[in-house]
């Protein structure tokens, strides 16, 4: 007999069909934030002091989790399928479109960038070779994921997001007994701007929001709970990693390592053990992985969406020009980081404030959540993204 659809057993199917979503959308978006910025915030931090970076974690950490839920709300506002350009056009114009397909194109580029440069470092200090090598390996893998699509990604975020709180975990258990904690007493308010652009782009990923809202496509009223979780958990990875790595690492071990070295893991090798090493690293390697994917994934449907050119146009526009840039050596891992988390994350926040009141206004559905505007609090989000602009600058 087929169940009923007030069946005990149908329910129960559905509830674990909710979570598995649930579950799918928190990895999706903390695959695509966990990535090449993790392995520069414990530099910048022991170059400003620990408290101070400290303070820069968590205070831009909220900022950014705000305009996660804004860009949330703008989502499920809206009817049919879009990158973060589609929904600028809608409610902020052509300039808009324009704004944020600079940002993200500026954006991802940079960061995957950084990924292709950091990631044939990190297998090379692992195995031992060339860099370049290893950073042509890791490109053919990804770019055939990237090129398959959503499943893929999803099945890949799934995996490799375990294993990178797997090498979490390990890190912090083998690295705790190695701090010192006069390395963790430094504060100078002149420095705030120091790790500014570094941590910011540890936590762009706001182009993972319509991935999430795929995901969940017919289970939207859990978008907030996924949304903050996935903000959450990369905050509160950045705070205990950053804590064991500037503890045991201190900025002079830091400063004995080239430009391109500067990786938290090549460090803690390097201080604590061979062992430690090899795990640290792997860490590196799991984590930019997730990254790449996911922020390819995003580029390519904006492409493909927003500017409605072919799977395998938006795919090689995608994945082939950072890699030239990559080879070209055209900037080093840390500068990459910072200039691209000030520059785009700056735009992104500012536009998605924008979209937010105009969406509120005048957006095609009724959302499954909603957060009350206050002009205030998006003034101040505004200003701190713009005043780190303007740092870069001076």
């Amino acid at each position: 007999m087929p169940e009923s659809p007030s069946s005990p057993i149908l329910f129960k199917k559905e509830a674990q069909m909710s979570k598995l979503q649930v579950l799918e959308a928190v990895t999706t978006m903390v695959g695509c934030i966990l990535g090449a910025g993790i392995f520069g915030i414990p530099y910048v931090v022991a170059q400003a002091g620990f408290l101070t970076g400290l303070l820069d974690i968590i205070i831009i950490g909220v900022f950014v989790l705000i305009a996660y839920l804004y860009l949330g709300e703008v989502v499920l506002r809206t009817n049919g399928k879009h990158q973060l350009t589609g929904y600028a056009e809608k409610y902020l114009g052509r300039w808009g479109k324009l704004a944020m397909a600079f940002s993200m194109v500026f954006g991802i580029y940079g960061a995957l960038t950084a990924y292709i440069m950091a990631e044939g470092t990190a297998i090379s200090s692992i195995l031992g070779g060339s860099p370049l090598i290893y950073s042509l390996l890791f490109f053919i893998v990804v770019s055939y994921l990237t090129y398959h699509g959503l499943e893929t990604l999803e099945k890949s975020e799934l995996f490799t997001v375990f294993l990178i709180f797997i090498a979490v975990v390990i890190i912090l258990f083998f690295t705790s007994p190695h701090i010192n904690s006069a390395n963790l007493t430094g504060f100078s308010a002149k420095k705030i701007f120091v790790p500014y652009g570094v941590i910011l782009f540890a936590y762009l990923g706001m182009i993972s929001v319509p991935e999430v809202k795929e995901i969940l496509e017919h289970n939207k009223k859990r978008m907030k709970k996924t949304l903050i979780v996935g903000m959450a958990i990369p905050a509160v990875v950045y705070v205990l990693f950053t804590l064991v790595v500037v503890g045991a690492v201190g900025i002079d071990n830091f400063n004995t390592l080239g430009p391109n070295e500067r990786l938290a893991t090549i460090a803690l090798g390097k201080v604590i053990s061979p062992k430690m090493f090899i795990m640290a690293n792997l860490f590196a390697v799991f984590a930019m992985f997730t990254s790449f994917i996911a922020v390819a994934f995003a580029l390519k449907e904006m492409f493909m969406y927003d500017y409605h050119l072919n799977k395998k146009i938006s795919w090689a526009l995608t994945c082939f020009i950072p890699l030239g840039v990559a080879l070209s050596n055209l900037t080093n891992f840390i500068s990459a980081l910072n200039i691209v988390g000030i520059v785009a994350g700056g735009i992104d926040a500012v536009l998605i404030v924008l979209m937010f009141h105009k969406a509120k206004r005048i957006g095609d559905r009724e959302p499954e959540y909603a957060i009350k505007e206050n002009k205030f609090l998006s003034f101040l989000i505004m200003a701190l993204f713009v005043s780190g602009v303007i740092s870069l600058l001076f």
